[in-house]
């Protein structure tokens, strides 16, 4: 199952942006408002709950700096990535797109593309502010 996040514009340089997105505790900043847990548990990872939805680790997986960043599923039962596609627009801004890719039977896969889809479009609208 793959979905696409709108493009966002970022006043952001797309280095900037990138070393944002490396970050993960930056990710507080980009959740919605329905989160009921967000910890960081190593440098590189951190776990979120939101409410009615089980609790998800992700660890960053590759940074392909300017451009890219991927954020992987720490757990095997919910075997998906989050990545953060950059292009620079100008010196001080950037366009992001965050697709979610995930390998789901069709059933888990029906029941979860709405709620993925509202939380990456949040996840995007909260990149546009920052």
């Amino acid at each position: 199952m793959e979905l696409k996040s709108k493009k966002v514009i970022v006043q952001k340089s797309a280095s900037q942006l990138c070393d944002f997105l490396s970050e993960v505790k930056n990710f507080e900043q980009l959740m919605p408002e329905s989160i009921s847990k967000f910890e960081v548990i190593k440098e590189d990872a951190f776990v979120f709950a939101l409410k009615g939805m089980p609790e998800i680790a992700l660890e960053v997986k590759e940074v392909d700096a300017p451009n890219k960043v991927v954020l992987g599923a720490i757990s095997d039962k919910i075997p998906f990535t989050l990545i953060g596609h950059i292009n620079a627009v100008t010196e001080t801004s950037s366009e992001a797109e965050l697709h979610f890719e995930g390998d789901f039977n069709p059933m888990m896969a029906m029941m979860i593309k709405g709620p993925i889809s509202k939380f990456l479009e949040t996840l995007s609208d909260n990149l546009e502010t920052i």
